[in-house]
C-alpha cells in the first residue's frame, strides 16, 4: 500500500468515483467529497474514500496530508444540452475569480448567480489558492468540465501562474484515449514543481471520412460503440452519454438531444450496426421516445461501460440516480491518462512494489 502521508489526493465534487477509480489503479490514495447521498453510496460500496458533504463546507485545512487536487464541478449550468445559467453567468464567473485571485470575499457576489452550481466552478481556485497562503501548496492540480467551461479554466491558468504553477489547459477528446465515445471535456492541469504537460493522444481521433483503420498507424484505432457492447454502431464510437433531463428523467442513451439520437438511428438503418438481442432487464430505459415501437435502449451495466467504468461497479440509487451519476462522470480511462501524465515523475518514483 502507498504511504498515505506521501501522497494524498482531494476529489472535490467526487461523483461516483471517476477520477478516484483512475487513480487507484495508478496506487494513489483519494479522498473524495460528495454531496449527492446516492453517490456517495456508490463510492462507499466501491470501497472509496468519502467525506459527504458540500465542499464549500470545507478546505485544504481539513486534508493537511493532501499533496495534490482533482475535480470535475457540476456542469449542468454550462452544458449544451442545460438551460444555459452557467454560459449566460461566464463574464460574471471570470469577474469572481479575479476577485478570488485578489484574495477578496466573493460570497455575495456568488449569490447573485441564478444557478448556485455555476460558481461552484471556482471552488478548486478557491481551494488551491487557500493551500497557497497556508504554506502548502498543492503540488499537481487536475480539473475538467464540459468545453464551455474552458475560459473559466484559461483565467484560472493565468492565475495560477502568477502564484508560480506552470499551467496547460485545452480540449480532450475522450476517443483518442481509448473511451468509446466522442465526449469532449476541457481540462486544466497545473504543476508546482515541473512542467505542467496533458496527455498525448494513444488512439486516432474519430473522423465520419475516415474509416478506422485508417490514419496515423503509430496511434491505435478508436473503439467503436459496437466493439465496447458486443452491439450498436459498428463504424464510430457513441457520440456521449447523456443525462439531459425531460418528461422520462434522464436520458441513457449514450446519445444528447434529438439531433444525435437520429444519428443513432441512421446508422442503425445504414445497416453500420449489430442489434442488441440481449434479454432487456429492468435498468434498461427506452433512448428514444417518440413512438417507434424497436426503440434503443441501454442499460445501466452498458451507459457504465461507455464511460469505462467496471460493468460492475456498484452504482446506488434509484435508476435515475444511477444514470445521472454515469453520465456526468469522468470517464476512468481518461482520468488515468490524465493523471499518469500529469504525475509522471512521482509515478517513476514509486517503489516497484507500488506500481499500477
Amino acid at each position: 500500500m502507498i504511504d498515505e502521508a506521501a501522497v494524498d489526493m482531494v476529489d472535490l465534487f467526487g461523483g461516483p468515483g471517476g477520477w478516484d477509480l483512475a487513480a487507484q489503479r495508478l496506487g494513489l490514495a483519494v479522498t473524495g467529497i460528495e454531496l449527492d447521498h446516492s453517490a456517495c453510496e456508490t463510492r462507499r460500496a466501491a470501497g472509496l474514500g468519502t467525506v459527504e458533504g458540500d465542499v464549500r463546507a470545507y478546505g485544504p485545512a481539513d486534508f493537511p496530508n493532501a499533496t495534490d487536487l482533482i475535480g470535475s464541478p457540476p456542469c449542468q449550468t454550462y452544458s449544451i444540452g442545460g438551460k444555459g445559467s452557467g454560459r449566460r453567468a461566464l463574464d460574471a464567473v471570470l469577474h469572481l475569480a479575479s476577485q478570488l485571485a485578489e484574495r477578496k470575499d466573493i460570497r455575495s457576489g456568488l449569490g447573485t448567480l441564478d444557478d448556485e452550481r455555476t460558481g461552484l466552478v471556482l471552488e478548486p481556485l478557491r481551494w488551491v489558492l487557500e493551500a497557497l497562503d497556508n504554506g502548502r501548496p498543492y503540488r499537481t492540480v487536475m480539473l475538467e468540465q464540459v468545453p464551455t467551461v474552458l475560459p473559466v479554466w484559461d483565467a484560472m491558468a493565468r492565475i495560477l501562474r502568477a502564484e508560480g504553477y506552470t499551467v496547460v489547459t485545452g480540449r480532450l477528446n475522450a476517443e483518442e484515449h481509448g473511451v468509446p465515445q466522442t465526449r469532449t471535456r476541457a481540462v486544466l492541469v497545473a504543476r508546482r514543481q515541473s512542467e505542467a504537460v496533458l496527455p498525448a493522444p494513444t488512439h486516432r481521433r474519430y473522423s465520419r471520412s475516415s474509416a478506422q483503420n485508417e490514419g496515423d498507424l503509430a496511434l491505435l484505432p478508436w473503439v467503436s460503440m459496437a466493439q465496447a457492447l458486443d452491439w450498436g454502431m459498428t463504424h464510430r464510437p457513441a457520440l456521449t452519454v447523456a443525462v439531459g433531463t425531460g418528461a422520462g428523467g434522464p436520458d441513457p442513451s449514450c446519445v444528447g438531444g434529438s439531433g444525435s439520437r437520429a444519428t443513432l438511428y441512421g446508422e442503425r438503418d445504414a445497416g453500420r450496426w449489430i442489434a442488441d438481442t440481449r434479454l432487456k432487464t429492468a435498468d434498461s430505459l427506452p433512448a428514444y421516445r417518440g413512438g417507434r415501437k424497436d426503440m434503443i435502449r441501454v442499460s445501466i451495466s452498458d451507459a457504465a461501460t461507455l464511460q469505462t467504468f467496471p460493468q460492475d461497479h456498484p452504482f446506488q440509487g434509484t435508476r435515475t440516480k444511477r444514470y445521472e451519476q454515469i453520465g456526468n462522470a469522468m470517464p476512468p480511462l481518461l482520468a488515468e491518462a490524465v493523471i499518469r501524465r500529469a504525475m509522471a515523475r512521482e509515478l517513476a518514483a514509486r517503489p516497484s512494489s507500488q506500481a499500477a
